[in-house]
């Protein structure tokens, strides 16, 4: 399908597409569907609405998106201090062996209390891992994120987290990779960009509900340009919410976002996104 848009030159419509394809989309299109109907079938039409509705509450509960990311996304584990320490000591090596490639997740183009552009709350939180784990292991470190295909013209997201890494966790970044727009993208061009480094490993970092999607996506990509990296999957954002029992199942934002994340990582999976 990603394939499909790209030969017809339509890419700019893929986030329209997957947003009217997102919760609460669906389910208020299947609202209004009901109360078109209750006029002739009053009890069918009603039985729609309710149903929407309920699909609208249940989209919006962290419990849910919890659940979809366990049953639906089979994200690894976290890095063990053990894998850890076996990856300091093939960074060690040299060659660098090892590198950290790190994902973005979406950048503000001006953040006015800084007057410059910044990186969304997702790139930030990978980008401090990724410079966690470039300490803790030695190894340097890629940062790969240009402007997605719904950005306007601005900073690219890298050329943001490069200043950012420089300035405020005092770890500079190795290499960046500004052109891409996407996850298919984010694999291509960094391979394009390590093509020449002596690279055994790949330390992937990105959340956990996007790893499966972005491990494929870096596999593909490794194996078309024949180079025979091991991939390594550093999943982030994997704390479990201290929410009460029953909070879990009340609408939230936080619980929308959840589950919409979940979801956009599943259609880009069938898609072949």
């Amino acid at each position: 399908m990603n394939d499909i848009f790209q030969s017809a030159g339509i890419e700019s419509w893929k986030p329209v597409l997957t947003a009217l394809l997102l919760p609460p989309v669906p389910w208020l299109v299947l609202v209004l569907v009901g109360a078109r109907l209750i006029p002739w079938r009053r009890f069918f039409g009603w039985l729609v609405v309710l149903f929407a509705v309920a699909g609208l509450w249940l989209s919006a509960c962290l419990g849910v998106g919890d659940w979809m990311q366990r049953t639906w996304m089979s994200s690894p584990p976290p890095l063990s201090s053990d894998r850890i320490a076996t990856l300091k000591k093939a960074a060690a090596a040299g060659r660098p062996g090892v590198v950290v490639v790190i994902l973005g997740g979406g950048r503000d183009a001006v953040a006015p209390e800084y007057g410059v552009a910044n990186l969304s709350s997702f790139s930030l939180e990978r980008l401090r891992y990724g410079v966690h784990l470039s300490r803790d292991t030695g190894a340097p470190i890629l940062f790969s994120g240009g402007l997605g295909h719904a950005d306007e013209p601005g900073i690219a997201e890298a050329d943001v987290a490069a200043e950012i890494a420089q300035r405020e966790f005092l770890r500079p970044l190795r290499w960046t990779e500004s052109k891409s727009r996407d996850t298919r993208e984010n694999a291509r061009y960094s391979v394009d960009v390590l093509r020449d480094v002596d690279v055994k490993q790949i330390v992937l970092v990105t959340h956990g509900w996007h790893m499966p999607r972005a491990v494929r996506a870096f596999q593909e990509a490794a194996a078309r340009d024949k180079l025979a990296w091991d991939i390594v999957p550093a999943p982030m954002g994997l704390a479990k919410e201290i929410e009460r029992p029953a909070l879990r199942w009340m609408p939230s934002a936080e619980g929308l976002q959840r589950v919409r994340a979940v979801w956009r990582e599943k259609l880009g999976w069938w898609f072949g996104a």
